[in-house]
């Protein structure tokens, strides 16, 4: 019982990941950032939406890691 509520719980932890990730901003523009098409590059501050996003983001990784090793020691 205890093991299908924390594989539910991660299976969510694993869809706001997913979510978390898909709503941040493009850091580059992918090949056009080496030509020096974009100077947003070398941004190094997050600001507004974007910050948040990537702190959900680390939190929910780690979250998900954390659980996911929990319920392998628990079916090893």
């Amino acid at each position: 019982m205890k093991l299908t509520i924390l594989m539910i719980i991660d299976a969510i932890i694993a869809i706001g990941l997913i979510v978390s990730v898909l709503m941040q901003e493009g850091k580059s523009a992918g090949m056009g950032g080496l030509s020096g098409e974009t100077d947003t590059v070398f941004s190094t501050k997050a600001r507004g939406l974007d910050a948040l996003m990537a702190k959900v983001t680390v939190l929910f990784a780690i979250l998900f890691g954390i659980l996911t090793i929990i319920i392998a020691k628990m079916t090893a």
